[in-house]
């Protein structure tokens, strides 16, 4: 897998759930937010762009809820 930016490849990484494992693509999410790499709102829109936003919206507002 390429990687183009921290942002896109958390999305790429939800797009190959499959193959990767889901536990690797919310690693990801985790770690990415955990070190401010990226921000929620630019994980949301590559998401749209890459068709996974549905399947990655619960776990980015659950890592983002407050409290």
């Amino acid at each position: 897998m390429k990687v183009f930016g921290v942002a896109k490849t958390i999305a790429d990484c939800f797009r190959y759930r499959n193959k990767i494992g889901l536990s690797v693509a919310i690693e990801g999410l985790q770690e990415a937010l955990r070190q401010r790499k990226t921000t929620p709102s630019e994980i949301a829109s590559q998401a749209e762009r890459g068709t996974v936003a549905t399947v990655m919206r619960p776990y980015l507002e659950a890592l983002t809820a407050n409290g």
